[in-house]
């Protein structure tokens, strides 16, 4: 053990007179100090050294012994609580940078300490990887400058004192928070284990009593403290197995054509949010750890502007004015309601089988067509299916549930298996009386069968190149609101189920990796997209990205087809 230490110690020792010898030196001089150095407790890699003091921070990642952690290995030994407790450290090590780090150590962003950001979802991420036998932290910091000088003394500091405290925090440490650990880990693994019992019961979404569903405010994904706690009609009330309990009971939303409605500010849009929220696990303490949906079930609303390509919305629009190809629609500028039919056709062909709509952001004359203005514009001359004549014919020749919020329209009552009143931000079962109400209402127009798109949607060879004008690769998210990707900028802010710019930016090198993959053999996107999401999921994140970086998270392969759909440079082949 002696002979290790003074081992580990010279190598430390390396790094500090290596930063001793470049003090004062021009920053690019940072650039010997890339490689590996051994502490007592870790290995710590410098994998890529910035040029500029003002530039992305330097890559590093710390590798240590999973056994020096001391935890129970029950809390890893399956996918879900591998994944869990990946989450628990790597919050804890966030945690950590903030009680520890003296940042502002100088120039541009000298002395900071960074890793991925931690919001209120559980995602596979690349931040904290636990293998069989060794745990890895990836995270990037600041090399200290004066001006853009080298300033040894500072990085000693990082390098020597904070690194070292912020893995005994947030990793060594970890086993005086056993406790706290498990309940994570467990909260994560009930509802993943919830979310598999839906299918069995015939249902596409559970909604625990006395969940919290309010956030506390459009741009903070938090709980609301002061808030109603759901309770479920005993009409509407089911009762789910836990995996570390006994049951909980809640809201049940069956398969078919579900409707949400009540009065303004009374909680509609509030628990269609919480359902589309809830593909995803939940940290403990945010009010929808036991909020569970059908893992591809999709958010859609109308896009004015979005770009479409090769789409066959056709069982929707017809006949369009100048003969304007409907069975393979392209436009730069597509309208609400063709925007909205577009990503209809889209989700069907990756695989959705439950569609979410809020009719607050939907195209009005793409849900419904109201009795008068059938009077005023004849069907020869709207070239407009409304949903509400497809929505029968979803269910019955394609097995497609549906969930709509409704506030000012009573057009989807006739089509509804079941009908739920917010009030007051409790629900009611109102599905008989809504009944009673449209027993006299005319006959159920039905639109023409809405088939899967015929023809495979394969894109032209060179066109989803992530290179830029210079010849290098661009890929980056903002927030979740664009991607660039390229030159192009890809709006994505209509995408309400993408809850992390961590999965955007692996969406853009998926992407790449899919042109990469194919563009010798060109394949259909829904295909071809689902291989290489399967191949990160078997063979991890670095397969997809030019050098190992630790901020990504696992996206959904339907917000991966969406963000391809919505790319300007996105050409078909047409057959």
């Amino acid at each position: 053990m002696v002979s290790y230490l003074l081992i580990s110690m010279m190598r430390v020792q390396n790094l500090i007179d290596l930063l001793e010898s470049i003090d004062a030196s021009g920053y690019k001089a940072y650039k010997r100090i890339a490689g590996e150095y051994n502490f007592p407790d870790f290995v710590l890699s410098i994998d890529h050294v910035q040029g500029d003091p003002f530039a992305d921070l330097s890559r590093c990642h710390v590798t240590l012994s999973l056994s020096s952690l001391n935890l129970p290995e029950s809390l890893y030994h399956n996918s879900m609580r591998r994944i869990a407790l990946e989450d628990f450290l790597g919050r804890r090590f966030a945690t950590a940078i903030a009680s520890i780090v003296v940042a502002n150590r100088g120039s541009g962003r000298s002395g900071e300490f960074d890793i991925a950001s931690y919001g209120q979802q559980v995602l596979r991420r690349n931040s904290v990887l636990i293998g069989s036998s060794q745990i890895e932290v990836r995270f990037q910091l600041g090399l200290p400058a004066q001006g853009r000088r080298v300033d040894a003394g500072a990085a000693k500091a990082m390098f020597c004192d904070e690194l070292p405290a912020l893995v005994r925090l947030a990793l060594l440490q970890a086993v005086d928070h056993q406790k706290a650990a498990t309940q994570h880990v467990d909260c994560v693994e009930n509802q993943h284990f919830l979310r598999t019992q839906l299918d069995a019961k015939g249902l596409i979404a559970f909604i625990a009593d006395d969940s919290n569903l309010a956030r506390l405010s459009g741009v903070d994904d938090r709980p609301l403290g002061e808030s109603v706690r759901i309770q479920a009609p005993d009409s509407l009330a089911c009762e789910l197995a836990l995996k570390h309990g006994s049951t909980v009971r809640g809201l049940a939303i069956p398969k078919g054509i579900n409707l949400i409605v009540g009065g303004g500010f009374h909680g509609k849009s509030t628990l269609l949010r919480a359902i589309e929220q809830g593909v995803y696990e939940h940290i403990p303490g945010d009010g929808r750890e036991r909020v569970v949906s059908e893992p591809d079930c999709f958010k859609l609303r109308s896009e004015d502007g979005r770009a479409v390509a090769g789409v066959d919305i056709s069982p929707f629009i017809q006949n369009l004015p100048g003969g304007k190809d409907c069975a393979f629609f392209t436009t730069e500028n597509a309208s609400g309601s063709s925007s909205q039919a577009a990503s209809i056709i889209e989700s069907l062909g990756a695989g959705v089988k439950t569609i979410l709509i809020d009719e607050d952001t939907s195209a009005t004359n793409f849900l419904i067509r109201d009795p008068v203005m059938k009077l005023l514009v004849p069907d020869d001359k709207e070239p407009i299916t409304p949903l509400r004549q497809s929505i029968r014919q979803l269910k019955r020749q394609l097995g497609v549930s549906l969930v709509m919020v409704m506030g000012g329209s009573s057009e989807y009552f006739c089509v509804a298996d079941s009908v739920i009143m917010m009030d007051n931000y409790q629900p009611r079962d109102v599905s008989l009386p809504v009944k009673k109400l449209v027993e006299a209402a005319p006959e159920d127009e039905s639109g023409p069968p809405v088939m899967l798109q015929k023809t495979p949607r394969i894109p032209q060879p060179t066109c989803l190149s992530s290179l830029g004008a210079t010849g290098k690769q661009k890929i980056k998210a903002f927030g979740t609101r664009h991607l660039l990707y390229g030159e192009q900028e890809v709006p994505v802010q209509a995408l309400e189920q993408l809850v992390d710019i961590a999965q955007l930016q692996a969406i853009g090198y998926l992407i790449d990796y899919y042109q990469r993959s194919y563009q010798h053999s060109p394949t259909d996107l829904v295909t071809g997209l689902g291989r290489v999401l399967g191949q990160l999921q078997q063979q991890g994140f670095d397969l997809i990205t030019p050098y190992p970086m630790g901020k990504l998270a696992l996206p959904r392969l339907q917000e991966l087809i969406a963000v391809v759909n919505r790319m300007r440079q996105l050409v078909l082949i047409k057959f």
